[in-house]
């Protein structure tokens, strides 16, 4: 039985495939193409965040690091170039711990 997936996938899974006595078909993307599917696979996994809660929401948060810090090798950094840019941001404007939700601002007249 034959089933498509067509994206991009770890780089284990063809031989974890394999194991199971079954074949995997594959090809390398080029460049544009693959962070194209980074891109998509990072949509992926969001909306596998948002379905998932407790220890899997934690393995799905897991595959969006992992992803991004493929995104971030594209860019020429690393995982930790990216949350050091984050400390800093959080520093400049703080982060998410107070749960501010702002509704409007009413400007001056």
């Amino acid at each position: 039985m034959e089933r498509i997936y067509n994206k991009l996938v770890r780089d284990n899974i063809p031989d974890i495939i394999i194991a199971n006595e079954e074949t995997p078909v594959t090809r390398i993307l080029a460049d544009e193409e693959y962070k194209k599917s980074l891109e998509e696979k990072l949509g992926e996994e969001y909306e596998e965040v948002l379905d998932s809660e407790g220890s899997e929401r934690c393995e799905e948060l897991a595959d969006m690091i992992e992803v991004i810090r493929s995104l971030a090798a594209l860019e020429n950094t690393t995982l930790e170039g990216i949350v050091e840019l984050a400390d800093e941001k959080k520093e400049k404007r703080g982060g998410f711990e107070k749960k501010i939700f702002l509704e409007k601002v009413i400007g001056k007249e």
